[in-house]
C-alpha cells in the first residue's frame, strides 16, 4: 500500500509539521481584546486557613470544569448528618460555581457522583432532579467509594458547556 506522507523527503515532512504547529497555534492565540483563555475559580478556605491546592473551577473557553463538591453543613464544617439535607447542600454547592462561572446548571454536561452508601441512589436522584428543568439531565455516572472526605456521603463534579446563542435545546 503506497503513502502519501512515506514518501515525502524528511525535510518536507519536517516543514509540513512544522507548518502545521504554527498554523494551530495561531488558531489557539487569543485575540486582542478577547477574554483571558481561562478563568480560575479559587477555592474558599477560612480565614487563615492554608489554601488547598484545587481550584473550585476552571473555565476555558465555553466550558467550566468542576472540582468535586462535598455538602457540608456550614455551622459544623463537616457533612450534613441527614443524607437528603447534604444532597441539597452538594448540589447548592455545586450551583453556586457554575454560576460564579457564568452559566447555569442546565449547561451541565456531564456529572459524575461519587457516594459512600449505594443505597442512597433514589434519595439523592430526589433531590438532584430538582436542579435541572424540563427532563434535560446531563450525563451522568453514580460510582459507589469506601469513604469521602469530612464524613461526605456524595461528592459531585462536572462540565458545563455555555450554548451557543444560536442553538436552541
Amino acid at each position: 500500500m503506497y503513502h502519501a506522507f512515506a514518501a515525502r523527503p524528511r525535510s518536507h515532512t519536517a516543514a509540513a509539521c512544522a507548518g502545521a504547529l504554527l498554523l494551530a497555534a495561531a488558531a489557539a492565540a487569543p485575540v486582542s481584546g478577547a477574554p483571558p483563555a481561562r478563568s480560575y475559580f479559587p477555592h474558599a478556605v477560612a480565614a487563615g486557613a492554608q489554601p488547598l491546592p484545587f481550584s473550585d473551577a476552571v473555565r476555558s473557553g465555553d466550558t467550566l470544569y468542576l472540582a468535586g463538591h462535598l455538602g457540608i453543613d456550614p455551622h459544623t464544617g463537616d457533612a450534613a448528618a441527614d443524607s437528603t439535607i447534604e444532597a441539597r447542600l452538594v448540589m447548592e454547592a455545586l450551583k453556586h460555581t457554575v454560576e460564579a462561572g457564568g452559566l447555569q446548571m442546565d449547561d451541565l454536561v456531564s456529572v459524575t457522583v461519587y457516594c459512600t452508601d449505594l443505597r442512597l441512589f433514589e434519595a439523592f436522584n430526589a433531590v438532584y432532579r430538582s436542579y435541572f428543568h424540563d427532563g434535560h439531565y446531563p450525563v451522568r455516572a453514580f460510582i459507589g467509594v469506601a469513604q469521602l472526605l469530612r464524613g461526605a456521603r456524595f461528592e459531585v463534579s462536572g462540565i458545563a458547556v455555555a450554548p451557543r446563542p444560536d442553538v436552541h435545546h
